[in-house]
């Protein structure tokens, strides 16, 4: 019963890229920066598995017997927004980023969203989810206008208030921008943003919903799904690959409902792909340059990682990774592009092994891929064999 449990650590990048000056993310070091800061950080399990291992990483204790394979990946494709690192870790490599709005959305994409929805909007800049919210929230309940905003991302996010433009009908508005956002101005998601309560202390809600792209090439989930295996999917997965190549999902409410939900799955009897997103650290924690929380909530996974591991099978793979960076310490808020973290462990497969510093995400699908017996991706390199006895 062959598995492979993929659990991103959302934005857990440790060091700035070769081009992240292209990206204007020079010194960006999402765990390296945060552990300088937080000295009481400590993630004792993760180091266990070989986190102070990997080469160049900073802040954090090597092992001297580590129990699992580490290195680190680089990101190949153009970009540095979620859909981008969750694509090329499923096994596409996009050339060209996904188009962004930093002086928001043109006046004619605006004006035919409009005329869609039948009613005006406010906002249309760049702005922080709940600085949308503070600035524009007693606006929008007093005029029932959505609030249109962006981010340095490929995102088109709509917030609205619950009692004011009910969640059905926000998730319509987002599917009819997400049909009207085609060709050049096809970004990566369409985000509905629901919020509650009154003036002065408005909140995010948790029924966040992602309109994704359809993914443009094929995924290890596709192979997967196509020879017949389960792919299940927890937290916002199944929103990025706009369910494709899924077989079963879930929404979580926090990184802790997704490691519950993840250690169901786990207990579950079935073969293929586990494909799990960890959220909060880039949506509470990151954007909002909150180095303590981020700090607080990387301790708090680790405090769960030995539940994870007990509870594998034989055969199971565990990867955990990242999928960009998002370091709360610099003056930016938005995504970074670094590399992420890779760890893998199994209870039949080597330990301590350095798998160095990859070339893509993608070579997590390659791996998955020979270990599935799936079909060949076009990209990727497996390090299987790295990991692996000679009789697994």
């Amino acid at each position: 019963m062959k598995r492979a449990i993929i659990i991103v650590l959302d934005s857990v990048g440790m060091g700035e890229l070769p081009d992240a000056g292209k990206y204007g993310d020079e010194g960006s070091n999402t765990l390296g920066n945060i552990a300088k800061e937080v000295k009481n950080l400590r993630l004792p399990n993760m180091e266990m598995l070989g986190l102070g291992n990997i080469d160049n990483i900073s802040g954090f204790d090597p092992s001297a017997l580590p129990q699992g394979c580490f290195g680190r990946m680089a990101e190949m494709s153009a970009g540095k927004d979620t859909t981008t690192g969750h694509w090329e870790i499923a096994g596409i490599i996009l050339d060209r980023p996904f188009p962004v709005y930093p002086n928001g959305f043109p006046k004619d994409v605006i004006e035919s969203f409009e005329k869609a929805i039948g009613t005006k909007t406010i906002g249309n800049y760049p702005a922080s989810g709940t600085e949308i919210i503070k600035q524009l929230g007693d606006q929008h309940v007093r005029t029932g206008y959505p609030i249109v905003y962006t981010s340095a991302d490929s995102v088109f996010q709509i917030a609205a208030h619950e009692e004011v433009i009910p969640i059905d009908k926000l998730y319509e508005m987002c599917e009819t921008a997400r049909k009207l956002l085609s060709g050049e101005h096809a970004v990566g998601r369409v985000i509905a943003r629901p919020f509650a309560g009154s003036s002065g202390n408005y909140n995010r809600t948790d029924r966040r919903h992602d309109f994704s792209l359809d993914p443009t090439g094929i995924t290890i989930l596709d192979l997967a799904v196509k020879k017949g295996l389960k792919v299940k999917a927890v937290g916002k997965i199944v929103d990025i690959f706009n369910n494709r190549g899924i077989t079963e999902h879930i929404h979580t409410h926090s990184n802790m409902d997704g490691v519950d939900r993840t250690l169901e799955y786990i207990k579950e009897r079935f073969e293929g792909i586990l494909f799990t997103n960890l959220v909060d650290f880039d949506m509470i924690y990151g954007h909002r340059n909150n180095v303590k929380g981020y700090a607080d909530s990387l301790m708090e996974f680790d405090s769960r990682l030995p539940e994870i591991i007990e509870r594998l099978q034989e055969e199971d793979i565990l990867i955990i990774t990242a999928d960009h960076g998002c370091d709360p310490t610099t003056e930016s808020t938005d995504h970074s592009r670094e590399y992420v973290p890779l760890l893998v462990y199994g209870k039949g497969l080597k330990k301590g092994v350095n798998l160095g510093t990859r070339k893509t995400f993608a070579d997590i699908a390659a791996t998955v891929a020979q270990y599935l017996g799936t079909e060949e991706l076009a990209n990727g390199t497996s390090f299987l064999k790295e990991v692996c006895h000679e009789n697994v």
